[in-house]
C-alpha cells in the first residue's frame, strides 16, 4: 500500500468501502426458544422461526394407530432425555406420514413444556447436515430433525453424509437431536442406482450392502400402506364429525366412496380433500377442533 499514489490509494478505498456497503450483514443468531418449529435456510446457514405450522390434530389420523402409538412413544421418550431411535416412516403416499410427524410433535411438545423443536431440512440440503448440528449441539433445547420425502437419486452422494450423522460419524448425532424422515421407498434409495452399484462395483455384494445400510440407521421403521374403505370412511367420518360439517350419515358415505372413484385412489390425503370441498360446498371454515 505505501507504493500506491494517494489517487489510486483513495480510489481503492472508495472501491473496498463500496462492496462493504453491497455485502449482506452477518444474520444474527436465531433464538432457538422462539418459536416451536423452525426451516433450515442452508444457503444462508440459518434457522428460521414458522409461526404456524400446518398440520391436523392427532385424534383425526385414523387408519395408523399402530404407527401413532410407536413415535409417540419414542418421542416421549426423547423429550425427557431417555435414549430414542431415529425414525424412518415409509410407504404409501397420502397416507399420513408427514403428518404423524408434525401432530406427534406437537402432542409431545404440549406435554414437555415446550423442550422439543421441530426442524425440518430439506432433501438438496442433506449435504448441510453437519452445519446445522453445530447449531443445535449447544442449545438446551430438544430437536426433532425432519426431512420429507426424503431419497436418493442417480450418482447423487450425500447420502453417505448422512449414514455417517445417524450413527458412525467422529462427533455423530448430538443427545439432544433425533432425525424422523418419511419416504415412499423402504430402502430410500431407488432401484437403479442399487443396480448401478452393483454393476460396476468390484465386489457387488459389498457395494449393494453399502447403500441399503442406509436404511438400517434409522432404528424405528414405520410402514404406511394403502387403507381399505372401512378405514377411508372412518377417516371422513372422523373429520365430519370433528369439523361440525353437518350432512346426512348415509350422504357423507356416498360421496365420499363418489369421490375415491374420480381420484382412482383411498388414503388419509384424498378423505382429507373431499372433506375441503365438503366443507366449502357447505359454506364452513374449517377452523381447528377443541
Amino acid at each position: 500500500m505505501a507504493d500506491l499514489d494517494p489517487t489510486r490509494l483513495q480510489l481503492l478505498t472508495r472501491i473496498a468501502d463500496a462492496l462493504e456497503r453491497l455485502a449482506p450483514p452477518t444474520p444474527a443468531p436465531t433464538d432457538l426458544a422462539s418459536a416451536d418449529a423452525f426451516t433450515w435456510d442452508a444457503e444462508h446457514g440459518r434457522l428460521l422461526p414458522v409461526a404456524a405450522v400446518s398440520r391436523v390434530d392427532l385424534v383425526l389420523l385414523q387408519g395408523i394407530q399402530l404407527q401413532r402409538d410407536l413415535l409417540l412413544e419414542n418421542t416421549r421418550r426423547f423429550a425427557k432425555g431417555l435414549p430414542a431411535n431415529n425414525a424412518l416412516l415409509w410407504g404409501s403416499r397420502g397416507m399420513g406420514k408427514s403428518s404423524l410427524v408434525k401432530s406427534v410433535h406437537a402432542a409431545v411438545n404440549g406435554e414437555a413444556d415446550g423442550i422439543l423443536a421441530l426442524v425440518e431440512i430439506h432433501r438438496e440440503d442433506i449435504g448441510s447436515l453437519p452445519r446445522l448440528l453445530h447449531l443445535l449441539r449447544a442449545s438446551t433445547r430438544r430437536f426433532i430433525l425432519f426431512c420429507d420425502d426424503l431419497s436418493f437419486d442417480g450418482q447423487d452422494a450425500s447420502y453417505k453424509s448422512l449414514k455417517a450423522i445417524l450413527e458412525g460419524g467422529i462427533e455423530g448425532r448430538p443427545e439432544n437431536v433425533v432425525f424422523y424422515a418419511t419416504s415412499n421407498r423402504r430402502h430410500i434409495l431407488a432401484r437403479e442406482m442399487i443396480e448401478n452399484e452393483r454393476s460396476t462395483a468390484i465386489i457387488a455384494g459389498e457395494a449393494v450392502e453399502e447403500k441399503v445400510s442406509l436404511s438400517d440407521r434409522f432404528g424405528l421403521w414405520l410402514g404406511f400402506h394403502g387403507c381399505n374403505q372401512d378405514t377411508y370412511l372412518e377417516m371422513v367420518e372422523g373429520y365430519a364429525a370433528a369439523y361440525g360439517l353437518e350432512i346426512a350419515p348415509e350422504t357423507l358415505r356416498a360421496e365420499a366412496l363418489e369421490w375415491t372413484i374420480t381420484r382412482g385412489s383411498r388414503s388419509g390425503r384424498v378423505a382429507w380433500q373431499y372433506i375441503q370441498d365438503l366443507a366449502g360446498r357447505l359454506g364452513k371454515r374449517l377452523e381447528a377442533p377443541t
